[in-house]
């Protein structure tokens, strides 16, 4: 039997938005489901996390260094999970130990990964709000909204650089083996299963007097 090749196994592996959308909406139940008590699973909400990284690849250089980040925060506190059982376990021991905004704390880490969801979450819904060719406008103004504020002059800089060589519409549906008609779908899917996670998230902070203007 030939040995199948790199490009007939990218043709054959699944749309990425599907494992996606599935993943989320497994979180979304956990959280409407009264028998779990709401809370979720530090491993289960990692893995979810992980299969989101694509999603910054497909966009090209402008989301490069989100890329890096979010997915080295998803690392660590899937490292944490060993130790950790739940969101709230990291969340409580930062609090007990006045290490929530600290920088390399699993609550500032939480807080980072939340953002990357979140930016995704806005990117979506500005692609489904337009039907331009061009990404710049729907990336740029989702960045703005969601990680602008946060992040440093040098950071906003190359990042308002690189939306010049973000891919067209086209060609973010090939790069998630999308027609526009799936992605449409799978998009709504995931803006519907994501922000319960996203306020299930904001809501820890909340109900512990953390602020989320950091």
């Amino acid at each position: 039997m030939a040995e199948m090749s790199k490009d007939d196994d990218d043709a054959t592996s699944p749309a990425p938005l599907s494992s996606i959308v599935e993943a989320f909406e497994k979180l979304a139940k956990i959280l409407d489901s009264q028998e779990q008590d709401g809370d979720l699973q530090l491993d289960t909400f990692c893995q979810a996390c992980s299969l989101v990284s694509i999603l910054f690849s497909c966009l090209g250089l402008a989301f490069k260094f989100a890329e890096m980040e979010y997915v080295s925060k998803v690392n660590d506190l899937s490292q944490a999970a060993v130790n950790y059982d739940t969101l709230e376990n990291i969340l409580d021991f930062d609090v007990a130990n006045d290490t929530v905004k600290s920088p390399g704390s699993r609550s500032r880490n939480l807080r980072r990964v939340r953002q990357g969801l979140d930016l995704i979450r806005a990117i979506f819904e500005n692609f489904l709000a337009t039907d331009e060719d061009s990404l710049k406008e729907a990336a740029s103004s989702a960045y703005a909204q969601v990680c602008a504020p946060y992040h440093t002059w040098a950071v906003r800089t190359a990042v308002a650089a690189g939306m010049y060589a973000l891919p067209s519409r086209d060609q973010l549906l090939t790069n998630l083996k999308e027609t526009h008609e799936s992605a449409e779908i799978k998009m709504k899917q995931y803006i519907g299963a994501a922000l319960p996670v996203i306020k299930y998230i904001d809501n820890l902070y909340l109900s512990r007097n953390i602020v989320l203007d950091w």
